[in-house]
């Protein structure tokens, strides 16, 4: 009788200190994160009289100045977000792997996530933040693949590890365990040794051609600087006092922050 009126108790005591002990840290880490916060010091701002008034060329401006940045190592990461059918979102990281005069280009697996929910809603929004020169910039847009010679010549640019690695990969397949990945990678390599690896029908390239493009600089006191460009409605009636002309049939408007 004691042993079974004393383990419930025991049991509920101890729930009782570990749910105190993690809501006490919950409210240490909570205490932390209103705290964090970055005061700019503006390095550039942006003013509405722009030299540069098409938004692929600014940022062509604003890409090569990240470039050239020595502590941003990637200045080409950018975070994708996709959105299902059933209206759910979803966000990675990827590498930009190209800009033409059509758009953003990056590479992937069809069969992914990302991949389906591309192909079955065909919009995306793409954000680049380099964060040492507190600039930012996002992107709306539609997305259509790449042709598939376009996917072809890209694959065979890359590192043979990396096109070892877009063969071996089903990307967001459930699998059993890391070595199944490992053991498939050396039978891959044992398949093409000396030979040319070929491009899976299940990877390839996207292109996302903008809509709306909205740069962002970090301003003191938190009264940032946004400026958004974007292709107006043909029938839209532009108030000049609020919506500037750029360039290539965009205009451009500052945004309160």
């Amino acid at each position: 009788m004691v042993v079974y009126l004393k383990t419930p108790i025991l049991f509920s005591s101890i729930l009782r200190t570990c749910t105190f002990t993690t809501l006490r840290r919950m409210a240490t880490i909570n205490d932390k994160m209103e705290g964090m916060r970055q005061s700019y010091e503006v390095e550039s701002s942006i003013s509405e009289d722009l030299t540069v008034k098409d938004p692929m060329e600014l940022f062509k401006v604003w890409f090569q100045k990240a470039a050239e940045h020595p502590d941003i190592l990637e200045p080409n990461a950018m975070t994708i977000a996709t959105c299902s059918k059933d209206g759910y979102p979803t966000s990675r990281y990827v590498l930009l792997k190209g800009l033409t005069e059509k758009g953003f280009r990056f590479f992937t697996n069809y069969e992914s996530q990302k991949g389906k929910q591309l192909i079955e809603n065909p919009k995306a929004s793409l954000t680049f933040y380099w964060e040492p020169m507190h600039m930012q910039v996002r992107i709306c847009g539609d997305v259509e693949k790449l042709p598939e010679e376009d996917s072809t010549s890209y694959f065979h640019k890359r590192p043979r590890e990396s096109q070892i690695g877009a063969v071996v990969s089903r990307q967001s397949q459930p699998i059993p365990n890391r070595k199944y990945l490992e053991d498939l990678r050396e039978d891959i390599i044992k398949k093409y040794e000396g030979k040319e690896i070929p491009k899976p029908t299940y990877w390839g390239g996207f292109v996302i051609t903008p809509v709306t493009m909205e740069f962002w600089c970090g301003g003191v006191g938190r009264l940032h600087d946004r400026i958004r460009f974007r292709i107006p409605a043909l029938s839209e009636t532009i108030n000049s006092d609020l919506t500037k002309e750029g360039a290539n049939g965009w205009v451009y408007e500052r945004l309160s922050p």
